[in-house]
């Protein structure tokens, strides 16, 4: 299989995954807390990927300490916290539309930090990218919903994160091992997040609720699947074609998550579609050849 090809077959798998993160999520908040969520998510894939690169433990240069740190923490830790934050209050359909501002902040913190040169087309994307955001998070009469902002807020600081994230890897990741970046980014947060998770109620709730077996379940999925395997195709995506084109899996993402949502009979409103379609445009223009 030639690169362009296995670039789009990661890309599909990716998207796939990561569309399903969501209601994966969302089936967690069932039982748990948004923050043992997170915390259970990065525990137990930190402890999957420990086991796969236990060699990596010994190869670490030491000027990719903190890339590594930087990329465990903005890239997976607190992600984590804010996604999971967010659907307390909001469908994980909308959640996954949000997903799709990925690109936009990607090249936005791009041309502030990392140098990269973009055409006048480029910005108007990114422009055209927040309208659509405006659009998706007002109600149908289109009056700002001060809750709902607040926890979409979580979301859209997520996606900036996951932008930043991007840019370490291809800025200062590029030359080390896939399952290195993964291995060691995710130790540096998965420890102490086993350490605050067995400190919550997260026991009890597990020996006295009768759905919590079915809630661990779905974030160990998560976990091995929406974090840890999927991160290992990401990175390996943003090295072989650079982090915009790696982060356009969130043209699809948001269709995945808004066909779990429909199936877990979340209401998806003509304001949902229409600033989704809108960020998607641009999309498209942020990801036009610079």
């Amino acid at each position: 299989m030639n690169i362009i090809k296995q670039n789009w077959v990661l890309l599909i798998i990716i998207s796939l995954i990561w569309g399903s993160s969501f209601i994966l999520i969302k089936k967690g908040l069932e039982s748990f807390s948004f923050d043992q969520v997170a915390t259970l998510r990065i525990f137990i894939a930190s402890s999957f990927l420990s086991i796969l690169g236990f060699k990596y433990f010994f190869k670490i240069p030491r000027n990719k300490i903190l890339p590594l740190f930087l990329n465990g923490l903005l890239g997976n830790g607190i992600p984590s916290f804010l996604f999971s934050k967010s659907e307390m209050y909001i469908d994980s359909g909308v959640v996954g539309i949000l997903n799709v501002l990925t690109p936009l902040f990607t090249v936005l913190i791009g041309v502030l930090f990392f140098k990269v040169i973009v055409k006048p087309i480029n910005y108007i994307g990114i422009v055209l990218g927040l309208i659509g955001v405006i659009i998706l998070i007002s109600p149908n009469k289109f009056q700002l919903d001060l809750n709902n902002l607040k926890y979409i807020s979580f979301a859209i600081l997520g996606t900036m994160l996951y932008g930043l994230s991007t840019n370490i890897i291809k800025e200062h990741l590029s030359d080390l091992n896939i399952l290195q970046i993964a291995t060691i980014s995710f130790f540096t947060i998965g420890p102490i997040s086993g350490v605050y998770l067995f400190n919550t109620d997260f026991i009890y709730i597990m020996k006295n609720d009768i759905n919590a077996i079915n809630s661990f379940l779905f974030v160990s999925i998560l976990a091995i699947f929406g974090s840890a395997l999927s991160i290992l195709a990401f990175n390996k995506l943003v090295i072989n074609s650079g982090p915009v084109f790696a982060t356009s899996c969130t043209y699809f993402i948001p269709i995945v998550a808004l066909i779990w949502g429909l199936i877990d009979n979340e209401q998806i409103s003509l304001h949902h579609i229409l600033g989704l379609v809108i960020i998607l445009l641009g999309v498209y223009l942020v990801n036009k050849k610079r």
